[in-house]
């Protein structure tokens, strides 16, 4: 039962993170400009975080989808999602209208309550391939010794 908790979170949470990336790293300049309307990440760093965090997000969510690296690669799914929590929760508090760019760079959900508490289930899906002992499932197996 623990193992099926466990992959199901894998496939769940990485098929997001994978949904996540893929527009944004067909549109990179357009995910910049909606990094840019946070006004927490600093311009020379800008571009940079827009072409390297789809990136990320999409070789995070493949590695929980196949089960390689999948302690590692949840770490980062929750890494990322408290970084956007943060982010969501510092535009909030400022009162800013902006759209997150989380799925896609053309608008899109706009920054509120519910994306947080949305975010906030995501991570608590993270824990469990984080945790547990052996996913049981997943190619990382086939790796071991």
């Amino acid at each position: 039962m623990k193992a099926i908790l466990v992959l199901g979170c894998r496939l769940f949470v990485g098929g997001i993170f994978i949904y996540a990336s893929l527009d944004k790293l067909v549109h990179p300049q357009a995910f910049a400009e909606a990094i840019s309307h946070y006004r927490i990440v600093p311009y020379p760093l800008l571009h940079l975080c827009a072409h390297l965090l789809p990136v990320v997000e999409f070789v995070t969510g493949s590695a929980l989808v196949l089960g390689i690296g999948r302690r590692g690669a949840a770490l980062l799914a929750c890494a990322m999602t408290l970084v956007f929590m943060v982010g969501i929760t510092s535009a909030l508090i400022r009162n800013l209208d902006i759209s997150c760019g989380c799925f896609n760079t053309d608008g899109g959900h706009g920054v509120g309550f519910d994306l947080l508490w949305r975010d906030g289930i995501l991570f608590l899906l993270c824990l469990p391939p984080l945790l547990a002992e052996d996913s049981g499932f997943g190619l990382e197996r086939f790796f071991r010794k």
